[in-house]
C-alpha cells in the first residue's frame, strides 16, 4: 500500500511536457503565443491562456502569426508560434522572404503529424518535407522525443534563436507528446 501511494507521489513529481514548456518559454520572457488550434497542443495551449503572463490568440493561418510575431520582435517582445505539422506547409515563403533574411529569431512549436500511425496522406506528405525545407533555409530545428531532454533543447534553442537572431522550429514528436489519439 505505502509503496503504491509513493509510486503515485513520485509520478504526480514529475511534470509534463506541456508543464515543462511553459514553464521554459516563461523563464526565457517569451509571453507572446499565438497559435492555430491542434488538437495534441490543447494542454499547452490552454495552460498559455490560464496563465495571466502570457498574452495568448488563435490566429487564423500560421503566416498571420509569423507576422504578428515579426512585428512584436521588432518592437522588443518576444513570442512563440504553436502549430501542426501541416501548417508548416504554408511558412516557406514567408520564412525565405522576411523571418530568415531579415534575422527574426522565430521561434515555432510545432505538434508533429504525419508519422507513426498517420492516416491523413496530407499529414505524411508534408511530415517528410517539413527538415529538407528546413535544412534548405538554414534553420535550427529539433525534434524532441524524450520528456529529459525537453527543457534543456527548448531552452537553448530560444537563447540560440535570440543570441544569433535566427529562427528555429521546436518538433514535438508524438513519442513525447502521445500524438493525435485517432478515433
Amino acid at each position: 500500500m505505502a509503496a503504491d501511494a509513493d509510486a503515485a507521489q513520485s509520478a504526480a513529481a514529475v511534470p509534463n511536457w506541456h508543464e515543462i514548456v511553459l514553464q521554459t518559454l516563461k523563464r526565457n520572457a517569451v509571453d507572446l503565443i499565438p497559435y492555430v488550434p491542434d488538437r495534441v497542443l490543447t494542454p499547452l495551449i490552454q495552460s498559455l491562456h490560464d496563465d495571466p503572463f502570457f498574452t495568448t490568440f488563435a490566429t487564423a493561418r500560421e503566416e498571420e502569426a509569423v507576422g504578428i510575431l515579426a512585428g512584436a520582435w521588432m518592437g522588443g517582445r518576444r513570442g512563440a508560434l504553436l502549430m501542426q505539422t501541416s501548417g508548416f506547409a504554408t511558412l516557406p515563403n514567408v520564412l525565405a522572404s522576411l523571418v530568415v533574411p531579415c534575422q527574426i529569431p522565430l521561434i515555432m512549436i510545432v505538434s508533429e503529424r504525419g508519422t507513426l500511425g498517420e492516416f491523413n496522406v496530407g499529414q505524411s506528405l508534408v511530415c517528410r518535407t517539413m527538415r529538407p525545407v528546413l535544412d534548405a533555409l538554414a534553420m535550427e530545428h529539433h525534434t524532441m522525443t524524450r520528456l529529459d531532454e525537453l527543457e534543456f533543447i527548448i531552452d537553448r534553442s530560444i537563447k540560440q534563436a535570440v543570441a544569433t537572431q535566427a529562427p528555429v522550429a521546436l518538433i514535438l514528436s508524438p513519442l513525447l507528446t502521445g500524438g493525435k489519439v485517432f478515433a
